[in-house]
């Protein structure tokens, strides 16, 4: 229940951040087509949507299925991870990983309904990833882990993203994805990075093909002939490995704060609501962030497990 109540925090976080609202100020929750206040009887976790119907009470629109979605998922991970690291595999010493994985699965949850929906991943989301990683770090004094993480997170996206601009002439891999495998790796380390990206190439595969399948049947019933799509202007190479770069150095959380950062640097960067955004995804295109974050999920879910694996795989190869 208090994963769920968190969930409901998220679905704030889910509905303003993409459109540059304040998470503070209105202070109070509100509907999201009458933007009539909400009550107590409103902000029941789970029990609010299922009550009144999936609707509003005071318009009587719908309110989508996903405040729901985000609730229960929230809770059932952060009962998933509760049972992993303080029932089941109880020692008394990673406790507090336990509530570091349970804070990262919040944010994760948040961008997977953020960027599978607006293609987005808010900085503010990735800076509090990494910074997780970096408190995990103070605490365990383990900064092995965390060093190690960070360059494989953001490495092997950046490689993704830089190489495969030069090899397909397109943009392979979005800015936030790499931000976001930087905290990721922070957090986990560098061998359930790995594991991570294996998932979410999986994953992205099958559920790839299933909305295809969908698109297709859609397209066929209703007699739709598919257009072809004009070849969007991909970023210039150059511009692909200065930006990773400063990704590196952490330049997009400095600015967070100061925002001038990159226009110094010549490339001014605008945030712009989803709502006043021009910008149209080509109908085949897919997000890969969802998927990295369910990976990473999946990691904190089965770290004893995979990490148990990666060290057996790294011995049988070094032959000891």
């Amino acid at each position: 229940m208090i994963g769920a109540a968190i969930g409901s925090f998220l679905n704030v976080v889910i509905y303003r951040m993409p459109r540059l609202l304040s998470l503070g100020d209105p202070k109070h929750s509100f509907c999201p087509n009458c933007k009539h206040r909400l009550g107590m009887a409103d902000l029941v976790p789970l029990f609010s949507w299922l009550t009144s119907g999936g609707k509003c009470r005071h318009c009587g629109e719908k309110v989508p299925s996903r405040y729901f979605w985000v609730e229960l998922i929230t809770g059932g991970l952060w009962a998933g991870i509760w049972y992993r690291y303080f029932c089941a595999d109880w020692t008394g010493s990673e406790w507090m990983l336990g509530i570091f994985f349970m804070l990262a699965t919040a944010a994760l949850v948040a961008i997977i309904f953020i960027d599978g929906e607006h293609f987005i991943i808010p900085d503010e989301i990735n800076g509090f990833l990494l910074f997780l990683g970096f408190a995990y770090a103070v605490y365990s004094h383990d900064w092995k882990t965390f060093a190690f993480g960070y360059l494989m997170g953001w490495g092997l996206l950046f490689l993704i993203s830089f190489l495969g601009r030069i090899g397909f002439g397109k943009d392979a891999m979005g800015d936030g994805d790499v931000k976001m495998m930087r905290g990721i790796g922070s957090l986990l380390g560098p061998s359930l990075v790995v594991f991570d990206l294996m998932v979410a190439v999986v994953t992205g595969l099958v559920f790839t093909l299933i909305f295809m399948g969908i698109q297709s049947y859609r397209d066929k019933k209703n007699g739709v002939t598919p257009e072809e799509e004009p070849d969007q202007e991909p970023t210039p190479i150059k511009d692909v490995f200065i930006l990773g770069v400063t990704y590196f150095f952490c330049f997009d959380i400095i600015a967070l704060w100061w925002p001038g950062i990159y226009e110094k640097l010549g490339y001014p960067m605008d945030d712009v609501s989803v709502e006043d955004d021009t910008w149209v995804p080509e109908a085949t295109a897919l997000p890969f962030g969802p998927y990295l974050a369910i990976g990473a999920i999946v990691c904190m879910l089965l770290r004893t497990e995979l990490t148990h694996y990666a060290n057996t795989v790294l011995q049988a190869l070094s032959g000891s």
